[in-house]
């Protein structure tokens, strides 16, 4: 990603109203998954500047790796933990280790390998462990946001699952997520074109404006489940070896 990408990430990822919602996405998510595992082992494969590993270690023991140098050491900074440098698909660090849960957050569209990627994390699981993936959806969707961002591609459902498939994993459950946003985040990224704006998307905004865009996107979180949601920004799946 672009350095100011990190820089903006470091800062805002306690307080910006994306970030913050995300983590109550996948916290629900896991929730399910370890409820029955004593001290579950967890890997977060690509943690970036670490804003997950506060909320990973509420389930478990986690164990963490990441690409760039910069990154890396503010999320040792963030978490105190020994974080390793790792990159996908081919440097994959904790050799010999295996995981109950392995978190890809918002990685997968960043690795031009990502077939072989998941595949790599595959070898990784334990017995009846589980990945679990957030991306970017739907191709259409692609802007400025992403070319700054260095995404290769963004994911529909369809495509996701065949990409695991192909990987040799099955997909256990997949949901459509930031979907209550969608339709205001399709009218800011129309508007942005129309007008030629280069202003990030990840900027944050005023306070009650980040405040009331984190509690619609939290909402989810009591039906993410339950209900399946036809279409958002987001898309999670959760993954075992076929």
């Amino acid at each position: 990603m672009d350095r100011g990408v990190f820089t903006r990430m470091d800062a805002l990822e306690d307080h910006h109203w994306w970030f913050r919602g995300r983590r109550t996405i996948i916290r629900a998510l896991i929730e399910p998954l370890v409820k029955s595992k004593d001290n579950p082992s967890i890997l977060e494969a690509g943690c970036g500047t670490g804003g997950n590993l506060r909320m990973l270690r509420d389930f478990g023991r986690v164990d963490a790796f990441e690409f760039d140098e910069i990154a890396r050491h503010a999320a040792i900074a963030k978490s105190e933990m020994d974080i390793l440098y790792g990159s996908l698909p081919n440097e994959v660090p904790f050799d010999g280790f295996r995981y109950n849960l392995i978190g890809l957050f918002d990685v997968l569209e960043h690795v031009e390998q990502d077939v072989a990627s998941l595949a790599a994390l595959a070898e990784r699981l334990d017995e009846g462990g589980l990945i679990l993936v957030t991306v970017p959806a739907f191709q259409f969707m692609w802007s400025k946001h992403d070319e700054r961002h260095h995404h290769f591609r963004r994911y529909s459902r369809k495509s996701l699952k065949q990409v695991a498939q192909n990987a040799g994993l099955r997909t256990v459950e997949i949901h459509y997520f930031n979907s209550f946003l969608f339709p205001a985040a399709i009218a800011s990224r129309g508007m942005k074109k129309l007008i030629g704006s280069d202003i990030p998307d990840d900027q944050i905004p005023a306070s009650w404006v980040n405040t009331i865009l984190r509690i619609i996107f939290e909402a989810e979180r009591a039906i993410i489940r339950r209900v399946p949601l036809p279409f958002g920004l987001s898309l999670a799946a959760v993954l075992e070896r076929a």
